[in-house]
C-alpha cells in the first residue's frame, strides 16, 4: 500500500471511569479507520490511558494502593470498552510502559539541546483535576470565594522549583502556521477560539513538577517529573517507534505530507492545538495534518455529572439497544463537531426510522420476495430503463461524495449521502412494484430486483465503518464474498452476477421495542 493514515484518541485518564463521551471519540476514530482501510489505505489506530500526574498519585493513596495498581485496574476498563465497542485500534498505549517513558525523555533531551528548556521558579494557579495552569486574569469566584478555574476545577497556588518551555517564544510561529494550515484546527469555531488565544499573548510554560514524584522523571535531574501534558501528547509519536524516526515514523509521521489527525474533545483542545505543535516546532520535528475537536454529550437535557449521577455506560447501550445500533446513532444524530443530547427517544427513533424501517426493511423486502418467488436465485437483469439507470446511477456517485465528507470528519454528511440513495431505492419499490410484475412483467420484474440487489450491495459495502456487524449480515444475504467488500469493489466492474444463489433472509435491523424480537432485539448487531 501507497498510502498512509494515522488516527488517534486521546489517551483516556485512568481517573475515568468510561461513559458516553469516550465511547463516542473512539467510535468517531474506529469509522476513520475502517473507512480507510476499505479505501486502501495502510492504517495506523492508537488508542490508550494517560495514567501519571497528582490526581493519580492522590487517589492510589486514598485508596491504599500503589499508583500502578490503581492504573492497571482502571485501564483495563478502558481496553474493555474497546472490545465492547467493536474497536479496530492496532495500538494500545499506557504512559507507564518503558517504550513510552524512552520517547518522553528523547524528546525533553533534543528539546533541551535545541535549547528550548531552562530551569527557574514557578510561581502561579494551577488545577489539579485539569493539570493545567491558569492565569490570573482567566479564574473566576466561587461562591465560597475560592478561585475557579474555567472548567470550574478549583486552583490552588503553586510554588517551586521547575522546568521551562518558551511558549511566547513560539506564537508568532504559530499564528504563521495556523495561517497558512487553516484546517489544522477543525471545526472552524475551534480554530477561530485556537486562534484568538494565542494572538493574546502566550506566557512560557512550567514542564515539570516537584510537588509529587508520579509521573515520568526529568532526564538527569529526578527529583523533577515531566509535566503531564508533555508526558501525555508524546504517546502520539510514542507509538511510532520515537525516538527511532525510521519504521512507522517516517511513515505515519512524514517530514512532508502529514497524514495523522488527532481527535479529541473540546475541553483539551488548547493542549492539543497549542502546546503540542509548540513542542514540534522546537524539536524539529512534523506536525499532523489536524486536530478535531468534537462537543459533549448531555443526558436527556441535562450536562453529565458526578453529582447528578447521570453518566451513561456504554457497556449498558451496547445490552440495550445494540452495538451497531449505538455506533450509529451516535455518529448520525449530530454534526460532528457540535454539542448533542442523548434521549431514549432519539436513539429508539433512528433504530426504528431509519435502520429498521428504511434500510432494513428495503434489504428485506426484496431479498424475502427472491426466496419466496425465485427459489432464492438472483435473477439476470435485461434492459435497463431511465428509472433504473439513475438509482444505480446514484450508487456509482456515492464513493466521492463519501470520500469528500469523511475528509471533514463530517460523519452525518457520509451516512445523509447514503441515506439519500436508501430513501430513492425504497421509493423505486413502491413505483416499480415486482410483486405485481410478477403477474405483468416477469422479464421486467427481474431486473427491477437485480437493480435493488446491486443497489444494496453498494449501500452495504459503504455502510461497514459505521455498522460493520450488520452490515455485513447484509452482504451475506447477497452472497458477496467477504474479499469483495472493499470501496475497491464497488461500481459496475465487480457487480453481482445473476443466477446466483443466495442464503435465506434475515432481518439485520430489528424495531426498537419489538417485542417478537425479544428483550435485547440488538445485542450484538
Amino acid at each position: 500500500m501507497s498510502k498512509a493514515f494515522y488516527i488517534t484518541t486521546p489517551i483516556y485518564y485512568v481517573n475515568d471511569k468510561p461513559h458516553i463521551g469516550h465511547a463516542y471519540t473512539t467510535i468517531a476514530c474506529d469509522v476513520l479507520a475502517r473507512f480507510k482501510r476499505l479505501d486502501g489505505y495502510e492504517v495506523k489506530f492508537l488508542t490508550g490511558t494517560d495514567e501519571h500526574g497528582q490526581k493519580v498519585g492522590k487517589a492510589a493513596a486514598d485508596k491504599g494502593i500503589t499508583p500502578l495498581e490503581l492504573c492497571d485496574a482502571n485501564s483495563q476498563n478502558f481496553r474493555d470498552l474497546a472490545k465492547t465497542l467493536g474497536i479496530s485500534n492496532n495500538d494500545f498505549i499506557r504512559t507507564t510502559e518503558e517504550r513510552h517513558i524512552k520517547a518522553c525523555q528523547a524528546l525533553w533531551q533534543r528539546l533541551e539541546q535545541a535549547g528550548e528548556i531552562t530551569i527557574g521558579k514557578y510561581a502561579g494557579w494551577y488545577a489539579v483535576r485539569d493539570e493545567a495552569f491558569y492565569d490570573e486574569g482567566e479564574l473566576t469566584k466561587g461562591p465560597n470565594g475560592e478561585k475557579i478555574a474555567p472548567t470550574g476545577a478549583p486552583v490552588e497556588w503553586v510554588k517551586e522549583e521547575s522546568y521551562f518551555f518558551p511558549l511566547s517564544k513560539w506564537q508568532q510561529p504559530l499564528l504563521d502556521f495556523y495561517d497558512a494550515n487553516p484546517d489544522f484546527i477543525a471545526p472552524k469555531s475551534r480554530f477561530n477560539e485556537i486562534y484568538s488565544f494565542v494572538k493574546g499573548g502566550l506566557n512560557d510554560l512550567s514542564i515539570s513538577r516537584t510537588a509529587f514524584s508520579w509521573g515520568v522523571p526529568v532526564p538527569g535531574n529526578p527529583k523533577h517529573v515531566m509535566y503531564v501534558w508533555i508526558d501525555a501528547l508524546t504517546n502520539y509519536i510514542t507509538s511510532l517507534g520515537y525516538p527511532d524516526e525510521s519504521g512507522e515514523m517516517a511513515t505515519f509521521w512524514p517530514k512532508s505530507d502529514p497524514v495523522a489527525i488527532h481527535v479529541v474533545g473540546k475541553d483539551i483542545i488548547r493542549f492539543h492545538c497549542v502546546y503540542w505543535p509548540a513542542f514540534l516546532m522546537a524539536a524539529k520535528l512534523p506536525l499532523p495534518r489536524r486536530v478535531f475537536a468534537h462537543g459533549w454529550w448531555t443526558v436527556e437535557g441535562q450536562k453529565m455529572s458526578k453529582s447528578l449521577g447521570n453518566a451513561i455506560d456504554p457497556n449498558m447501550l451496547v445490552e440495550k439497544y445494540g452495538l451497531d445500533q449505538l455506533r450509529y446513532f451516535i455518529m448520525r444524530e449530530i454534526p460532528f463537531g457540535n454539542d448533542g443530547d442523548f434521549s431514549e427517544a432519539a436513539i429508539a427513533g433512528r433504530i426504528n426510522s431509519e435502520l429498521a424501517n428504511a434500510f432494513g426493511n428495503l434489504a428485506q423486502r426484496f431479498l424475502s420476495f427472491i426466496g419466496k418467488n425465485l427459489e432464492g436465485v438472483l435473477p439476470e437483469p435485461n434492459a435497463y430503463t431511465a428509472d433504473d439507470e439513475v438509482l444505480l446511477k446514484s450508487c456509482h456517485g456515492l464513493l466521492d461524495q463519501c470520500r469528500e465528507a469523511m475528509e471533514r470528519q463530517a460523519f452525518h454528511d457520509v451516512i445523509e449521502a447514503i441515506w439519500v440513495v436508501v430513501r430513492a431505492a425504497n421509493g423505486y419499490v413502491d413505483v416499480q412494484a415486482p410483486w405485481a410484475l410478477r403477474k405483468t412483467d416477469p422479464v421486467r420484474m427481474n431486473t427491477v430486483l437485480y437493480v435493488l440487489a446491486e443497489t444494496v450491495r453498494h449501500l452495504a459495502i459503504l455502510i461497514q465503518p459505521f455498522v460493520p456487524t450488520s452490515a455485513a449480515k447484509m452482504l451475506d444475504q447477497l452472497a458477496v464474498p467477504e474479499t469483495a467488500r472493499s470501496f475497491g469493489f464497488l461500481g459496475e466492474a465487480h457487480a453481482l452476477k445473476g443466477g446466483i444463489k443466495l442464503p435465506t433472509p434475515t432481518g439485520v435491523f430489528p424495531r426498537y421495542g419489538d417485542p417478537k424480537a425479544g428483550p435485547n432485539p440488538g445485542k450484538g448487531a
